[in-house]
C-alpha cells in the first residue's frame, strides 16, 4: 500500500513558518493568477507561509527568481530544503503534507473530477488568458470578447454547472472550500473586471469566493499596490 512521507519541515510548519522555512514566492497580487491559486488556498486552509513578492516585469525580475527556482517562473513553494515550482504542484504537495485539512474533497469520485478540473485551467483557456487577463480592481467591461473567450467562458460554466447541481446553488464546487475553488478565484477575479454575465447560479459562486476571507485579503492587497504595468492597466480599444 502507498503512504505519503511527510515533510519534517512541513510538519513544523504550523507552529513557527519562518523556522520551519515554508516560504511561498509570488508575483504582484494585482496580475500574477498563477501566485494566487497557491495563496488563497494555503490561507483559505490555515497554512502558515512567510511570504515573498517579486516584482514582475523589472530589471531584476529573472534574477531574483532564479535565486529560488530556475524554472523562472512564481510561484515557488520552498520546504526547507525542497523546493517546489508550478501552482499545481504545490497544491498537490500542500494536500499530501496536511492531509487533516482536506484540501481535495474526500469522497474519491469527487476528487478525481477535482483534479482534472484543475488540471484543465491548468492546461487550457489559453484564449480567456490572453484575452481577459486578471488585473484586480481594473474594470474592462465587454473587453475581451473574442470566440475563443466566449467558449473558453462556456466549457468552465459548464464544469461549475455540473458541480453545482450536485452539491448545491449556495455551496462551493464540491461543498466545502478546496482546492479546486482556489484554482478558478483567479477566473473569478476575470469575471468580475471583465463583468462576464452569468446564469445566477453561476453568478452566485463568483460571489461567494469573492466574498472568502482568504480572497478578501489577497484582493485587499493587490488593490494597495502601488507597482502598476501600465500595459496590462489599458485595454486597447
Amino acid at each position: 500500500m502507498h503512504t505519503t512521507d511527510l515533510d519534517p519541515f512541513v510538519s513544523q510548519a504550523l507552529g513557527d513558518p519562518k523556522k520551519a522555512g515554508l516560504k511561498l514566492v509570488i508575483g504582484n497580487k494585482r496580475y500574477s493568477s498563477w501566485s494566487m491559486r497557491p495563496w488563497v488556498a494555503m490561507t483559505a486552509f490555515n497554512i502558515p507561509f512567510e511570504e515573498i513578492t517579486i516584482k514582475l516585469q523589472q530589471p531584476d525580475t529573472s534574477s531574483r527568481i532564479a535565486e529560488y527556482s530556475l524554472a523562472g517562473r512564481v510561484p515557488v513553494l520552498i520546504a526547507g530544503e525542497t523546493t517546489v515550482w508550478d501552482s499545481l504542484a504545490i497544491c498537490e504537495y500542500l494536500a499530501e503534507q496536511f492531509p487533516e485539512k482536506n484540501l481535495w474533497p474526500e469522497n474519491v469520485a469527487q476528487r478525481a473530477l477535482a483534479r482534472s478540473m484543475c488540471a484543465e485551467m491548468h492546461s487550457g483557456f489559453a484564449d480567456l488568458r490572453s484575452a481577459m487577463w486578471m488585473n484586480i480592481g481594473a474594470r474592462f467591461p465587454g473587453k475581451g470578447r473574442t470566440a475563443g473567450a466566449q467558449a473558453d467562458i462556456g466549457r468552465i460554466s459548464e464544469m461549475w454547472e455540473e458541480c453545482l447541481s450536485v452539491a448545491g446553488a449556495h455551496e462551493y464546487l464540491f461543498g466545502d472550500f478546496t482546492i479546486v475553488d482556489a484554482y478558478f478565484a483567479p477566473v473569478v477575479m476575470r469575471f468580475l473586471t471583465y463583468t462576464v454575465s452569468l446564469a445566477p447560479a453561476l453568478q452566485g459562486y463568483v460571489d461567494r469566493v469573492a466574498a472568502h476571507p482568504a480572497t478578501v485579503q489577497w484582493m485587499r492587497a493587490a488593490e494597495a499596490e502601488t507597482d502598476r504595468l501600465a500595459y496590462l492597466d489599458n485595454y486597447p480599444d
